[in-house]
């Protein structure tokens, strides 16, 4: 027996860090949702009591420096299964791109395994687990649109963005999530009003979505990495309505309600980046079904 779970990639409409924590984390306030982009997972038991992590893609870590590896490890201790797992890992998200790949495929990962081994477990309980392995970690394993504060780890469903398409181009270049935090001065940053965003999402405004992106990690990345404004700046220039980098870069990501325009978009940032994809927002959570 074995089970298929999608995992999606993951943009950040809005991206705000408050303050730093005594644990060492930023205290955050993020507004991410989904989009049709997603790895794909496959969980098959094994009759060897070990985790295999299987991928054609070169940068998947097949060991537990990869969130996959964590989750299967973390509900395998945490309910004493006895079994081997394995897992096939088809990738589709760019990887280390600001998208949550990894997070997310460690959250299909724990719901896979919850209906390998028949564990009953409901989306919440599984997000709190997310939360032990990483902070995308509890949000991806709910999908849809939300409000993530804390770490991340605290999540709370909000309404789907208004239907528009979604453009993202990905330069290639790493960014270290870390050194981006490093760097991140507080008393600088001009913080995106999240309520706003919020109001916009409930009263399904696009205009009003647009108007209120932000990121506050978006200018040091820019400042270490200054592709990421060029791409931006071409964006623009070929008719994006609203252009902002998701999480820590380096993925830029553009929207337009218009499939002519988001087609231009695609085609005029070709000649600059590799990785480039065409997308719609998901909008609804995931299911345990």
């Amino acid at each position: 027996m074995r089970f298929l779970e999608k995992a999606p990639a993951k943009i950040n409409l809005a991206l705000d860090t408050l303050y730093k924590r005594s644990d060492g984390y930023h205290e955050v306030e993020m507004i991410m949702t989904t989009v049709d982009l997603a790895d794909r997972i496959e969980v098959s038991p094994l009759k060897s009591d070990e985790i295999r992590i299987v991928s054609e893609n070169r940068f998947v870590p097949n060991d537990h420096r990869n969130l996959a590896y964590q989750a299967a490890r973390l509900i395998k201790n945490t309910y004493h299964i006895r079994q081997g797992v394995e897992i096939y890992i088809e990738k589709q998200i760019p990887v280390a791109a600001g998208l949550a790949g990894g997070s997310s495929d460690a959250a299909a990962v724990l719901r896979g395994l919850n209906k390998l081994w028949e564990l009953d477990l409901s989306l919440e309980q599984l997000a709190v687990m997310g939360a032990e392995i990483g902070s995308d970690v509890s949000f991806c394993v709910y999908g849809g649109t939300a409000l993530a504060t804390g770490r991340g780890e605290q999540i709370k469903e909000l309404p789907a963005p208004p239907p528009c398409w979604v453009i993202l181009a990905k330069p290639t270049i790493g960014v270290s999530t870390q050194t981006v935090y490093q760097n991140l001065n507080l008393d600088e940053v001009d913080h995106p009003d999240v309520q706003r965003m919020i109001q916009a999402l409930h009263e399904e405004s696009y205009e009003g979505m647009c108007k209120e992106i932000g990121n506050v990690l978006e200018p040091i990345t820019i400042q270490l990495h200054p592709e990421v404004e060029q791409i931006k700046s071409h964006m623009k220039e070929f008719g994006a309505d609203a252009v902002l980098m998701s999480g820590s870069g380096p993925t830029v990501f553009g929207l337009t309600q218009q499939e002519t325009r988001a087609q231009r978009i695609y085609n005029g940032l070709r000649g600059f980046c590799d990785e480039v994809y065409i997308v719609r927002m998901l909008g609804s959570r995931s299911s345990l079904d």
